[in-house]
């Protein structure tokens, strides 16, 4: 066998073990998709701003939770000057809520080591959110 019929043997057996681990990675290790557009609903807006959920981002937990993409967009006069993103579990059946990920850029920039269930304690906006996607599961 001449030295050139070596090198495109061990050229395409690379390119073959290349493909193969791409092939590979591609099976064995998905890709997070989130929903490629969002679908924002608003609920009704308090004193201190808006807040608006994803309805493309609507995952039913395996216990029964709820996790969306919601955006709090504060008033301009208040001392939080941008929308603060975040990943919230809702439990329709508790009334309650948690943060798992708060962002600013993007959604779950820094994860929540506090993952108790939170009453929304009257806050307007939190409970819009809460109400609108339990009846939304409903429908």
């Amino acid at each position: 066998m001449s030295s050139q019929s070596n090198i495109n043997f061990l050229n395409i057996f690379i390119k073959k073990i290349c493909l193969s681990c791409l092939v590979i990675l591609i099976i064995f290790y998905p890709l997070k998709i989130y929903a490629l557009s969002h679908d924002w609903i608003e609920v009704p807006k308090s004193q201190f701003g808006e807040q608006l959920w994803d309805k493309n981002s609507f995952h039913k937990n395996q216990d029964g939770s709820i996790r969306v993409f919601s955006k709090f967009m504060p008033k301009r006069s208040s001392q939080i000057k941008q929308d603060i993103l975040y990943t919230m579990d809702i439990n329709c059946l508790g009334n309650s809520f948690r943060d798992v990920a708060v962002g600013a850029k993007e959604f779950n920039e820094f994860r929540n080591k506090d993952l108790e269930w939170k009453d929304p304690n009257g806050d307007k906006l939190i409970l819009g959110v809460i109400n609108q996607v339990c009846n939304f599961e409903k429908e």
